[in-house]
């Protein structure tokens, strides 16, 4: 049986925050978060929570477009 800490588990990544916003999805890359290496768990400081939903709402240009699939899994 581990003994392991949770924090442990933690090390610090960039990563790609998505989200969809009126049907449109966004994606932001090279965010920092701690990863739980066990469970793929990103974890945001307070001030990069902040810096993305400033990112966000003020709508500006974008550094690229992508398209993106959808599929209906139904």
């Amino acid at each position: 049986m581990s003994t392991k800490l949770w924090n442990e588990s933690l090390v610090l990544r960039k990563v790609k925050y998505t989200l969809e916003i009126d049907g449109k999805l966004i994606v932001i890359e090279n965010v920092p978060a701690r990863v739980n290496l066990e469970t793929g768990e990103q974890l945001f400081s307070p001030e990069t929570t902040e810096r993305l939903q400033k990112m966000v709402w003020e709508q500006k240009k974008p550094s690229r477009v992508i398209q993106v699939p959808v599929f209906d899994f139904a």
